[in-house]
């Protein structure tokens, strides 16, 4: 059995959580770590062991943005006695890392997926799923939040070999240097290499497209069907399954994060993960003659000099220019809102303060 402090490094404390905890956490109050959201529904894991959890009124009063919610992987500020049922999340502590998308649909806003995570398993299929431009974008996201990448491709039983390294060319002609795992969930080919890579008390997530195996793959390394997986249809294509965002402790000590399939979403908050994805384009916009050069159809464009010597793939380009412009429009609008959704907040408590209404709820 682990102590009290045991049990909290075996879920990844650290001394940087420890000192930023020092501001965040009143008297009275602990640390917890969110390890499952499903809907607005919380479980927590603190130095007692495992219970839900539910914010508090003043947490609610005063967070207006999405991601500025609770997230599977997130340190809490909670309140908990040993006779409560629910633990009382009074703050978060700050992230180390994110993984974020633009929510789905035409608002515009962020989605927390997860927080706190070393590094991201990006899961594609290489029988029908794989695409390049996808894994560009999951590269960027992760790169962006400060996560560090490693590709699993699955179902590699369903190709031929020279299928499998005509996808792996792919793969690195297109200048993408992060580690490739391939695997067969099916057979197991793989999964040994994937379960060496996933160190103790480091977290890990899964990301990928509904049905391509992520959850087949944590049973794998779990050893049992802990998540429910459904059968593949008959085209080879895999069903999505999971509803919702767990952490997962393997046998060896490291956390697993499983995520709800994401074929297609918007990007926020790119810029760094746009210059690690694409730090070659931009090398060569340094070498550009104006500084502002948008790699068009500017005199003196070294990135479209490099498209035309062939020495940069026009797909590797087209794919940056898209990434970009979507980031900066998705970005722009983003901020925006926030702006306005932080005056409309303003308002809101000012008229109440007026009308002599008091906030209600919480403890």
């Amino acid at each position: 059995m682990f102590s009290g402090k045991e049990r909290l490094n075996q879920l990844g404390w650290d001394e940087w959580f420890a000192a930023e905890a020092q501001e965040k956490v009143s008297e009275g109050h602990g640390v917890a770590r969110v390890v499952a959201v499903d809907r607005d529904r919380l479980l927590v894991q603190d130095e007692s062991g495992e219970f839900p959890a539910k914010l508090s009124g003043r947490f609610l009063h005063l967070t207006e943005a999405p991601d500025d919610f609770p997230c599977v992987g997130d340190w809490v500020c909670i309140q908990h006695g040993s006779s409560d049922r629910f633990g009382i999340i009074h703050a978060i502590l700050p992230r180390k890392s994110v993984l974020r998308r633009r929510a789905a649909g035409d608002a515009v806003a962020s989605q927390m997926i997860a927080s706190n995570i070393d590094a991201a398993l990006l899961v594609q299929s290489c029988h029908f799923d794989f695409n390049l431009n996808r894994l560009e974008r999951y590269l960027v996201m992760v790169r962006s939040g400060h996560i560090h990448p490693v590709v699993v491709l699955t179902k590699t039983d369903l190709i031929s070999p020279e299928t499998l390294r005509n996808v792996l060319l792919d793969i690195r002609c297109a200048g993408i240097r992060a580690e490739v795992i391939t695997v067969s969930a099916i057979t197991g080919d793989g999964v040994d290499r994937v379960r060496e890579t996933l160190h103790p008390r480091k977290t890990y997530c899964l990301v990928g497209s509904s049905g391509v195996g992520k959850s087949t793959l944590i049973n794998r390394l779990i050893g049992r069907n802990k998540l429910e997986t459904r059968e593949v249809s008959g085209t080879g294509e895999g069903r999505h399954t999971t509803v919702r965002r767990e952490l997962i402790l393997l046998n060896n000590g490291a956390m697993l994060i499983d995520t709800p399939g994401m074929r297609e979403f918007g990007i926020l908050g790119a810029e760094e993960g746009m210059g690690d994805r694409f730090a070659d384009i931009h090398a060569l916009a340094s070498q550009c003659k104006f500084g502002d050069c948008s790699h068009s159809n500017e005199p003196g464009c070294a990135v479209v000099r490099a498209i035309e010597d062939g020495s940069l793939p026009q797909a590797h380009y087209r794919n940056f220019i898209k990434l970009r412009s979507e980031s900066e429009f998705h970005d722009l609008s983003y901020q925006e809102k926030r702006k306005k959704d932080k005056a409309f907040g303003r308002s809101i408590k000012s008229v109440k303060k007026s009308l002599g209404i008091k906030r209600t709820g919480g403890r």
